[in-house]
């Protein structure tokens, strides 16, 4: 009995290649746990079509969002963070600056300027927690209190939102912690001379951004379920030692306790600062 010869991998048939779905098309939401078309979340302004989760959004896309197009002339774009301190922890504190400029596009956390909204000209903040989780260095300070003047000089009303989860920058040591105080003593002028301020808080607005500017608007409208508060919730459990109520750094629980004026969705926030303005006869 003769013995077959076995077929050479080069004979064996190619099984036709699938045709995937090309990666990028899809996002996970971390609100709900669906699988949501990211043309579809892009064109609801980074807004879940299932659940209204407020996805991330970058200091440029917020100020395409909220201000007239091309009305947006920034301010102090010259100013660059330094390394005063010579701060290492894993990396030097000056080749993370180099790093995070590169990664995000921005030289810091913060991008200020004036613009329109609805045909309003404002003063206009917005920080990103991109950078350094938008935390408040000495320039982000300095852009900050330039804003709040250039607002008290011109009587412009004065728009903040807040997108901070990392507080002071512990980089910079005490040179960070001194922007809490030099940018409140700047909304305490605003205040004196009449301005308003509103303040919009998003996820996440923590640490000294919570502790100072974000918390002092004349009005403080919020994202739904954006995380605000000072510390995290571990810590303080740690430091008080009771349980803390579900949910209790939420805008939503904020709002119920009075820290909080209104939730507004990312789709209605142009209108509701236009609203404000109008009603505050600014």
């Amino acid at each position: 009995m003769s013995e077959e010869t076995p077929a050479s991998s080069a004979d064996a048939p190619v099984p036709p290649k699938k045709r995937g779905v090309p990666e990028g098309l899809w996002l996970k939401c971390p609100g709900c746990g669906s699988s949501v078309y990211k043309k579809e979340v892009e064109q609801r302004l980074n807004v879940c079509p299932k659940c209204d989760h407020h996805f991330y959004v970058s200091a440029k896309d917020r100020i395409a969002q909220v201000l007239d197009e091309g009305t947006f002339e920034p301010m102090d774009e010259a100013l660059r963070p330094v390394d005063p301190l010579e701060f290492s922890d894993r990396r030097k504190y000056a080749d993370r600056l180099v790093g995070e400029q590169k990664r995000t596009g921005l030289t810091d956390a913060a991008m200020t300027g004036v613009g329109m909204i609805r045909a309003r000209r404002v003063a206009f903040a917005v920080t990103d927690s991109a950078f350094i989780m938008g935390s408040m260095g000495s320039v982000v300070g300095e852009r900050l209190a330039r804003l709040i003047e250039r607002a008290t000089d011109d009587g412009l009303p004065l728009i903040i939102i807040s997108a901070s989860g990392g507080g002071a920058r512990m980089h910079e040591g005490i040179l960070s912690l001194m922007q809490m105080a030099k940018v409140s003593a700047a909304l305490a002028r605003y205040d004196e001379s009449g301005g308003l301020y509103i303040s919009v808080l998003t996820n996440p607005t923590m640490g000294g951004v919570a502790a100072s500017f974000a918390s002092l608007g004349d009005l403080v409208f919020a994202e739904p379920k954006a995380l605000i508060g000072f510390a995290g919730p571990r810590t303080i459990k740690a430091t008080i030692g009771i349980e803390l109520p579900e949910g209790f750094q939420t805008s939503e629980f904020l709002l119920e306790h009075g820290y909080v004026d209104r939730i507004v969705t990312r789709k209605n926030l142009k209108s509701e600062i236009a609203r404000a303005i109008d009603y505050c006869g600014k």
